[in-house]
């Protein structure tokens, strides 16, 4: 007794739908049961094959740990892990996904949702910068109007409010801008 269609293309490494096209099409016959012998139906499907539509064989070129890592984690992303081996239909669905994820990426930017990563440091430090240029200003500005409300040396406050504005700043300095949320 041979195996069924489903058992026959778990063998191959393909679609049961590929087997069935194969049977339909004469590439492939049935034993009288109903069963498919591996070693014939494989002679048959090497000799019956289109070249073109031949994928190679992972023994001649293996693919990298770094894809295989990404086919993981983009279907694990996706509520689709992984599960037992890597297949053809594993790796083409986790190229749709990362399709749709890059799409979806590209209407977000479109739509102005989201910002590029330099860009974003380079607003945030100039912003900062500003925000700097004005407390290092602030004491000459208001020295001389808090001075004449407290009636002390305008010269001295200017220096008292100059020296704790710049350890407020040094101190601030020490912060880490965020760009991840998390």
């Amino acid at each position: 007794m041979g195996l069924s269609i489903r058992g026959y293309a778990a063998h191959r490494g393909v679609s049961h739908t590929s087997v069935r096209k194969a049977i339909a099409s004469g590439r492939l016959t049935l034993e009288p049961d109903g069963s498919i012998d591996p070693a014939k139906a494989d002679r048959s499907w090497m000799r019956n094959a289109d070249p073109s539509k031949t994928r190679p064989s992972p023994k001649l070129k293996p693919v990298p740990e770094a894809a295989l890592t990404a086919v993981r984690e983009t279907l694990s992303e996706s509520g689709s892990p992984l599960v037992g081996g890597m297949s053809y239909l594993h790796a083409k669905t986790a190229e749709k996904v990362l399709t749709v994820q890059l799409l979806r990426e590209k209407l977000r930017r479109e739509k102005g949702e989201v910002v590029e990563r330099d860009y974003a440091i380079e607003q945030g430090f100039a912003f900062a910068r500003r925000i700097r240029d004005a407390w290092t200003g602030w004491p000459a500005r208001v020295a001389a109007l808090m001075a004449a409300d407290l009636g002390v040396d305008v010269h001295k406050l200017e220096a008292l409010l100059n020296t704790h504005v710049r350890e407020q700043l040094k101190a601030s300095a020490g912060d880490d801008l965020n760009l991840h949320g998390t």
